[in-house]
């Protein structure tokens, strides 16, 4: 069933906290779109889909050399959840399950998309969520029996309100590194810091 998973890269924001395009920011000399993008890229092969909008040209150029596909989101400023019904769109057909990442959550790897695709497959559920801090989040493994809902997304609803929802029947993974983000500058320094690569 692996063979027909996708990987979904959320890249199309802005960034306001950030101040920059957080999508080119460096960390480990990897920048982190391509470094999601790579990660998607270890299990997913070409079946990865990066969603850019903000600034994409540039962000479309950093993607050179990996596998896969960029979507464009002209209405990316309107919030996340019109990248991902962009994205779900396009591949609905072709996909039994989409892996939706973010690409600001650097320690993401690829042995815990394993580990999603793993609990989907072992189970009859339709959401495998990742759950850490006390809370579940992405990345997330939403089956094609989502698919509608998710292609009616807009704003900032990213899929979270699916996890409630008694038509689906969720399984969880756990991984404390998903709790590692960069929302601002000095998340990126400090991580920068942690890792010796000031």
């Amino acid at each position: 069933m692996s063979s027909e998973v996708y990987a979904v890269i959320l890249a199309a924001g802005s960034a306001s906290r950030f101040g920059s395009t957080k999508q080119l920011a460096e960390l480990d000399g990897v920048s982190l779109v391509a470094r999601a993008t790579a990660t998607a890229n270890d299990v997913c092969s070409d079946r990865t889909v990066v969603v850019v909008g903000h600034d994409t040209e540039a962000v479309t150029a950093e993607l050179q050399g990996t596998r896969g596909f960029v979507i464009v989101n002209d209405d990316y400023s309107e919030g996340l959840g019109t990248s991902l019904a962009r994205a779900v769109t396009s591949i609905s057909h072709v996909a039994s399950a989409v892996i939706v990442m973010l690409a600001d959550q650097p320690d993401i790897s690829s042995q815990h998309l394993e580990n999603l695709i793993g609990a989907w497959n072992d189970g009859d559920c339709d959401i495998v969520t990742t759950t850490f801090a006390g809370t579940q989040g992405p990345p997330v493994l939403f089956s094609s029996t989502c698919f509608d809902d998710l292609r009616q997304l807009s704003g900032d609803a990213g899929g979270k309100h699916l996890f409630g929802d008694s038509r689906f029947d969720l399984a969880t993974v756990v991984f404390e590194a998903a709790a590692i983000d960069v929302d601002t500058e000095k998340d990126l320094r400090s991580l920068r810091a942690k890792r010796g690569n000031l």
